[in-house]
């Protein structure tokens, strides 16, 4: 059985985003996820601000604290 703990607060945080191609940069405010392992960008959001997004050779399944599946299903680009 899996248990989740409640933040006691959220955490955001002002970010610089930088497209590599041009160098074009966005700053943000992002939500600190102590739990994530790796760098990750929403894509509806990612389209929304023009960064370019590649095709990944192998998609990466995202499962949630809990061990389920994310909703989103894996990350492809």
């Amino acid at each position: 059985m899996w248990h989740t703990l409640q933040p006691l607060r959220e955490v955001w945080i002002k970010v610089g985003l930088e497209k590599l191609e041009n160098h074009e940069g966005v700053a943000v405010k992002a939500l600190l996820d102590s739990g994530a392992m790796g760098l990750f960008m929403d894509m509806t959001f990612a389209k929304e601000k023009g960064f370019k997004m590649e095709k990944s050779k192998k998609p990466l399944l995202v499962r949630n604290v809990d061990g389920t599946v994310n909703a989103e299903g894996a990350i492809i680009h």
